[in-house]
């Protein structure tokens, strides 16, 4: 079965191959992504109708891309899959229109996908590829989200941000310091260079003794602290506040996932989402999950931001556990917000 997955939640054009052979993983056999961060640096964060337009120049000269470089003729394909949410309203819409007229024109079944099940089950695509059951932390754009995570279609929400997630804080704070977008990967670049005991930034619902998040008083201490050096900062101290920030943020999460894994019993811990990118959390993560005996999962480096994989990767996994789980016809809608924990199989 060969399910081809387009991406279209946000600013980033994904389209992608996989091949899954009875209940095996399935396998990657080719990806190509488009990212609209340049367009969208002017203007210092996304802007939705850029973005729709964007995605609509891209979507096919990808399609066919993908389909050279694995040497599959479009009429191999069993299965077009889409990012149904949650997302931009525009940008899903295009993914969507892109799918269902390519699955109709082949009298091929289109599936709509959540966005962040794709993020959730990318690790599997990856050399070293987690079993269930798991416990994952997903902190991909707005989500910051630990789970329990029994099967495909099968998620317990155990803890989540009551307000801004991890990524927003990352990226917030980046503009706070004048850095360019996207800021995330900014700011962790800027904290190479920084002392992360310089300021003494908080760390919200560390110790609340449940694992929901908060970032949105660390984000407010950020600009407080920036506002206090000035109109002309040191490039070592823009440095320092990067590193502060940085380290605030990656403590909460690994102290969450500590309590989380002591709390869960579980022995895999699953990262995914962009902020899974990050160096450091990468290194906390993996020194925690060395102390308490964890099994550590991330997904490879170039499947953590949006991507085609993920989806043709989600797709193909819930067909192999219900073979009639596409979706009925080629009329479609879009949920640019959809919560994770409605999804059932079946």
């Amino acid at each position: 079965m060969k399910v081809l997955g387009i991406e279209s939640s946000c600013d980033e054009t994904g389209v992608a191959l996989v091949e899954a052979v009875g209940a095996a993983t399935p396998r990657l056999l080719a990806n190509a992504l488009h990212s609209q961060a340049q367009m969208h640096r002017d203007y210092g964060g996304v802007v939705p109708e850029l973005a729709s337009r964007d995605h609509i120049r891209r979507v096919v000269p990808l399609a066919d891309q993908v389909l050279h470089e694995a040497g599959v003729d479009r009429h191999a394909i069993d299965v077009i899959a889409f990012t149904r949410g949650p997302g931009l309203a525009g940008a899903l819409l295009v993914g969507a229109g892109m799918a269902c007229a390519l699955a109709a024109a082949l009298g091929r079944p289109a599936m709509g996908v959540h966005h962040l099940e794709g993020h959730l089950l990318s690790p599997f695509l990856s050399a070293d590829p987690p079993l269930f059951p798991f416990l994952a932390l997903l902190v991909s754009g707005g989500h910051t989200q630990l789970m329990r995570v029994r099967d495909v279609g099968h998620y317990e929400l155990l803890g989540e941000t009551i307000d801004d997630a991890a990524g927003e804080a990352f990226d917030k704070s980046a503009k706070t310091l004048g850095l360019p977008y996207p800021g995330g990967p900014e700011l962790a670049r800027l904290a190479e260079q920084g002392d992360a005991r310089a300021f003494a930034l908080p760390r919200p619902l560390l110790h609340s003794g449940d694992l929901d998040f908060s970032f949105a008083g660390l984000k407010t201490a950020v600009w407080t602290q920036r506002r206090k050096l000035g109109d002309s900062p040191s490039p070592r101290q823009l440095a320092d506040l990067a590193a502060s920030t940085q380290a605030a943020i990656v403590d909460v999460l690994v102290a969450k996932c500590e309590r989380a894994i002591e709390r869960s019993g579980l022995s895999r811990l699953v990262v995914a989402g962009g902020v899974g990118a990050n160096r450091v959390l990468r290194e906390r993560l993996t020194q925690a999950c060395r102390r308490s005996g964890t099994q550590l999962h991330f997904p490879e480096l170039a499947l953590c931001t949006d991507n085609g994989a993920m989806i043709a990767l989600a797709a193909a996994m819930r067909l192999q556990r219900d073979a009639n789980a596409c979706d009925a016809g080629y009329a479609f809608d879009v949920r640019p917000r959809w919560p994770l924990e409605e999804l059932r199989l079946g």
